[in-house]
């Protein structure tokens, strides 16, 4: 009877197959880190969407809304009067949320700048916000509002933004132009110009944002069109994200 096979034990690797191995686990764990990394960062998109809507105080139409999202549900919406007295003239025009959202209504500084983050800390009311006022009382003239701006009108500001999708809450913001007179009729404009939504529940979004690869735009010819990320969000009817209303 042979006696049994004695086991041989493993020969030691050499040092620079050692330090091969050691390189590729070091690799792989890294990749696997930024695989994580990038997975995480692809859950959050910015929605932004190029526009082009005046909204004036002369328009004999008084009513925009803006579906934020494009999911066929009206958000917010904007408002344009101006009214003649015997000696004084005002024009106005406010920006409010519908029922469940909310406009970063803080008078003296709702006219954001580029980069503000927009987030739970913001100053939103459910009331909405007058943005601009113009009037003439007995030759002279006023202005009020943050878009106002004494008289001079902004561009390239951003209204804050916050409302809901199926319960939760999101941010947003509305970027315009603005202009303001009140010698002749007074009169507001307000130029809208595009805006943005993220898709994360609760995540903070910047002003101005538009660009990036957690940014998807949506091409204003069709907005059910996206131009890049078609597969991150669901896809939308093709329709005016804007609506009148008489």
């Amino acid at each position: 009877m042979k006696p049994p096979r004695s086991f041989r034990s493993p020969s030691p690797l050499s040092e620079t197959c050692q330090r091969h191995l050691n390189s590729y686990a070091l690799a792989a764990t890294a990749a696997g880190v930024g695989a994580l990394a990038l997975a995480q960062s692809a859950e959050a998109k910015i929605v932004y969407t190029p526009a082009h809507l005046v909204m004036s105080t002369s328009n004999p139409q008084h009513w925009w809304s803006l579906d934020l999202n494009h999911d066929g549900v009206k958000d917010f919406s904007f408002s344009a009067y101006a009214e003649t007295g015997m000696s004084s003239q005002k024009a106005y025009m406010r920006c409010e949320g519908l029922p469940g959202n909310w406009v970063w209504a803080r008078t003296d500084e709702s006219a954001l700048r580029p980069g503000a983050r927009i987030g739970s800390r913001g100053r939103f009311g459910g009331g909405g916000a007058t943005m601009a006022r113009a009037s003439t009382l007995l030759g002279r003239s006023y202005f009020q509002g943050p878009w106002a701006n004494g008289g001079k009108g902004v561009r390239n500001r951003y209204l804050g933004l916050k409302f809901q999708i199926k319960g939760e809450t999101h941010y947003g913001w509305a970027r315009l132009n603005v202009s303001v007179q009140s010698h002749g009729p007074a009169n507001v404009t307000a130029t809208l110009t595009g805006y943005a939504y993220e898709t994360v529940p609760d995540k903070p979004i910047i002003a101005g944002k538009t660009k990036g690869t957690d940014v998807i735009t949506v091409q204003p010819a069709s907005l059910g069109h996206l131009a890049k990320g078609a597969s991150a969000v669901p896809r939308w009817r093709a329709k005016p994200a804007l609506q009148a209303t008489q």
